[in-house]
């Protein structure tokens, strides 16, 4: 089956490719057969996450867990088909990003009750995240010093390009809608949330008015966002099928060899996820916040962001589940995860750049000293700002940081890491929207607007 018919079109040239395809047809079908037993979703999604990691490691196993998987045809071909579904999967969440966000947030200001406050509720929202974007940066430079990533590394050259960094000024300039269509195009979120903020404080202002002449613009909102939820509840009930294919992609695509190079600073990454984890649920219970229970219903969502590796993509599950199963506001569920995916992430703004210049520092045989630690702290709290939540851009951040601190010339020295993106990405983004989640929750409870009862209730089967 050599022909370009084969090759290049159907992309099927290597029996072995079939065989893949048919393990990933086949662990679709128990998928299916737990749905029609009605087996918890949660479940199916922690099945669906060992299934997925198993059937990585099948393909790994029928490769000779070669350093450089995807040169073999029958690997390029299968991840390309498990992309199909994976990333297809991630593709029709997107899809609902943008309208969900600024359908959302004008659909509760235009139904606010009289006296809310807008701006403490942006104040808090600031803080939090703000406070605990320099606790994940604090906590990857900690890890980052015990575990001593970076030495013993010698200093090598690498195709890694530094990104262009931009002043914070004309940073927090982007992230006005000069252009709401490119914002749109962009998923420039800040900007989408600031624009559907205006329209909602517009329209409610002249509905004092002018009621009669808005209300077909209320009606709309109103049912856009009933519509919207609707079409988002469609596709998330896929998501355990999802899961499968887009983990199994993960680990299939990475060789073994590239891994193992930089397996300590792997390692150090997702301890430093763990400990970060872990204070968000010590910031939950401080609030008053059972953190068991909001681990058993937030659950789903974990899985989906360790998954899919984007921030983004993970969104309207967020949202949907701060709102209807923690019991979170509408309005700061949608306006503190929203702002969570680009401003404030905990992973790829947090920890992963301070754990990056610890190990570049180390390469380098730098000092890490106080003054190096808080020129770190307050560039890479800085660089938070303005990072879209899609796949690679901690990309930007650790050019950020690197540039901020005045390493930019050893960017190349991060090659080995770069190469293993996608295993440490998985961490990053899952304190993501952890991150965000629990930033939402607190501030709607330094609100006084979370409703305890229904947090409290039993997760739905």
């Amino acid at each position: 089956m050599n022909s370009v018919f084969f090759t290049d079109f159907l992309m099927l040239s290597d029996l072995r490719t079939l065989l893949c395809i048919v393990l990933l047809v086949g662990l679709f079908a128990v998928m299916h057969r737990l749905q029609k037993k009605k087996v918890n979703f949660s479940k199916r999604m922690i099945i669906g996450t060992i299934l997925g990691l198993v059937l990585g490691l099948i393909i790994q196993f029928i490769s000779g867990f070669s350093n450089d998987p995807m040169q073999i045809t029958f690997v390029a071909e299968t991840t390309k088909w498990y992309g199909l579904i994976g990333n297809g999967f991630i593709d029709l969440i997107r899809m609902l990003v943008i309208p969900l966000v600024m359908v959302s947030i004008i659909h509760v200001i235009i139904n606010m009750k009289e006296g809310a406050n807008i701006g403490k509720l942006t104040k808090n929202a600031m803080i939090v995240t703000m406070t605990m974007v320099i606790i994940a940066v604090l906590v990857g430079l900690g890890v980052g010093m015990a575990f001593g990533v970076g030495k013993g590394m010698a200093v090598v050259g690498g195709s890694a390009e530094i990104k262009e960094v931009t002043n914070v000024v004309d940073t927090l300039r982007g992230l006005l809608p000069a252009n709401p269509v490119k914002a749109m195009v962009d998923v420039n979120i800040i900007a989408l949330v600031i624009m559907a903020v205006f329209f909602g404080m517009g329209a409610k202002r002249m509905s004092k008015k002018y009621f009669d002449i808005v209300k077909p613009f209320f009606d709309l909102i109103n049912a856009l966002q009933k519509i919207i939820m609707s079409v988002a509840m469609t596709i998330i009930k896929y998501m355990p099928y999802a899961v499968i294919a887009l983990l199994a992609n993960t680990i299939a695509q990475r060789g073994l060899a590239s891994i193992l190079e930089v397996g300590i600073f792997i390692i150090a990454l997702y301890v430093a996820v763990a400990i970060m984890f872990v204070i968000q649920l010590i910031a939950l219970a401080i609030f008053g916040v059972n953190p068991v229970i909001y681990m058993k219903k937030a659950l789903p969502v974990m899985i989906l962001a360790f998954t899919s590796r984007s921030s983004v993509g993970a969104l309207p599950l967020t949202i949907e589940t701060l709102t209807d199963k923690l019991g979170v506001n509408d309005g700061t569920a949608s306006f503190v995860a929203g702002f969570g995916t680009t401003a404030g992430m905990q992973g790829c703004a947090g920890v992963f750049p301070a754990l990056l210049l610890i190990f570049v520092a180390n390469v380098n045989g730098m000092p890490i000293d106080i003054t190096f630690i808080a020129m770190s702290v307050i560039v890479v709290a800085l660089g938070s700002l303005g990072i879209a939540g899609i796949p690679g851009t901690a990309t930007m951040a650790a050019s950020v940081a690197l540039s901020g601190v005045g390493l930019a010339s050893s960017f190349p020295v991060v090659s080995p890491i770069l190469a293993i993106d996608p295993i440490v990405d998985m961490g990053r983004t899952l304190i993501n929207v952890t991150g965000s989640m629990v930033n939402a929750i607190i501030v709607d409870r330094t609100l006084g607007q979370m409703d305890m009862e229904h947090f409290r209730k039993e997760v739905s089967k």
